[in-house]
């Protein structure tokens, strides 16, 4: 399809964009909700047996779900022009290798990996790894099929030379195992979730009775010596591929659905019916999307189950009741994510008792679907912003990032930091060193950075095809 889904690149923005901010924030004494819920202030160590919900903790489900969204965008729509089944999965295997590669170069080329304390060749070295991502990710589309391949084998050739003969800090020396955790997930859950819809695409009866078997899986891991435990723990090759990671698959899933109704509703040839009616009751359903992200994530975090449960009703009813007055061509649409939502929120809430509650890591079942079902009010509230009140100029700064994704990840560690300790303008961030608030600014100013130079390269048509 040429039309873009831009509501699927705004919430893919979001996450990207709110996951550098999470990781560029100075570390200070802030309210416990500015960091991940298991690792608290003021020590930040981590801890297993804390459970809650803050609004880091939603970034990178986020993502996955956006990833899983634009399955029926990337793989239904060539599915639907006759590409085979074999192809794709070999293109998904490719791009799960991609990925993989991805996350342990970027891991051994950030400056504070390279030396310690970091100095100009560390940052010199992050600045090359940088643009030598370009040729190993774009696409030449110019060149001819021979060229491109010779292109990308050089690329990765120097890359692979790169990681064997480079010096690290501590005495460290390349090791397979040494990735990015992110990405790592991402290329697994790419490989997973990729062939499962390539096989079950428009099928989503199917996709469910999966979803309902890894729920299962999930939660009988937890059993001492069991075959689930034992089935969940195997990994082939540890580096690569990890059986684990199949339990974020109840995110995907949902999304994938999702993403074919997201799919499906742009291909109505009706044009949404703007008048003011129509424009208050949807603003208001927006408004009241992210209301239930922000209402869920203050009960879950303070541990009130019940008001969770309270709040979760109040906000869906009057959604509900909204929507039934909606008179526009997205309305179909909106119902239909109102009710997955509901669905996801009421089946995560319930399993909320289980595994210690609401947990990141290692993630629990009650943790995934729960925040598919905030992923699922959020695509909600940029359908509505984007595809309806059209805000294209206003969430450019989403999109933009969205649609480059890896860019904008590693932006501002490898490129936005060593160019800022290069030219001396580090020092302009010295002062924002001196309390907590300041180091969220930055922690802002920093990702600004990241997010405009995303920009520029989305602008130049620089894309990563991870």
């Amino acid at each position: 399809m040429k039309q873009r889904a831009y509501a699927l690149d705004a919430l893919r923005g979001y996450a990207i964009i709110t996951m550098v901010l999470s990781a560029t924030v100075v570390a200070g004494i802030l309210p416990s909700w500015m960091y991940h819920a298991q690792t608290p202030p003021p020590t930040h160590a981590y801890d297993m047996a804390i459970s809650g919900l803050t609004w880091v903790d939603l970034v990178f489900p986020f993502f996955l779900f956006s990833m899983g969204a634009a399955f029926p965008f990337s793989l239904g729509s060539r599915l639907s022009r006759g590409v085979t089944k074999v192809r794709l999965v070999g293109d998904t295997v490719l791009r799960w290798l991609q990925l993989a590669f991805f996350a342990i170069f970027i891991q051994h080329f950030y400056p504070y990996v390279l030396s310690s304390p970091q100095d100009a060749r560390s940052w010199g070295l992050a600045l090359v790894a940088f643009a030598l991502l370009f040729p190993m990710f774009m696409r030449f589309q110019r060149l001819p099929k021979w060229g491109a391949l010779a292109v990308k084998v050089g690329a990765y050739g120097v890359a692979v030379a790169m990681l064997l003969t480079t010096s690290y800090a501590g005495g460290r020396t390349f090791d397979l195992n040494f990735s990015n955790i992110i990405i790592l997930i991402l290329s697994n859950v790419a490989l997973f979730g990729g062939v499962l819809y390539i096989f079950t695409a428009k099928r989503v009866g199917v996709r469910l009775v999966v979803a309902g078997v890894i729920c299962a899986l999930v939660l009988g891991a937890d059993v001492s010596g069991s075959w689930a435990q034992k089935i969940m723990s195997y990994s082939p090759v540890w580096w690569l591929l990890r059986v684990d990671y199949v339990r974020y698959l109840l995110i995907l899933i949902p999304a994938s659905v999702a993403g074919e109704w997201l799919s499906d509703s742009m291909k109505v040839e009706a044009k949404d019916r703007r008048n003011g009616r129509n424009d208050i009751l949807s603003a208001l359903v927006a408004v009241l999307a992210v209301g239930e992200i922000v209402g869920m994530l203050w009960s879950i975090n303070s541990h009130q189950i019940g008001m969770a449960f309270a709040i979760g009703a109040v906000g869906c009813v009057a959604m509900w009741m909204l929507l039934q007055r909606v008179d526009t061509a997205k309305s179909v649409l909106w119902r239909k994510l109102l009710i997955l939502m509901v669905v996801l929120m009421l089946l995560g809430l319930c399993c909320e008792p289980l595994q210690g509650g609401v947990k990141k890591d290692p993630a629990t079942v009650s943790y995934l679907l729960l925040t598919s079902s905030l992923a699922t009010s959020a695509l909600l509230f940029f359908s509505i912003v984007c595809d309806y009140f059209k805000c294209h100029k206003a969430t450019a700064f989403l999109t933009k990032c969205g649609e480059n994704p890896m860019v904008a990840y590693v932006a501002g560690d490898l490129v936005v930091y060593p160019l800022l300790n290069l030219t001396g303008g580090v020092a302009l961030l010295w002062p924002l060193y001196a309390s907590p608030w300041l180091g969220f600014l930055h922690g802002v100013l920093l990702t600004t950075l990241s997010v405009l130079l995303t920009m520029l390269t989305t602008k130049l048509r620089l894309f990563w095809r991870t």
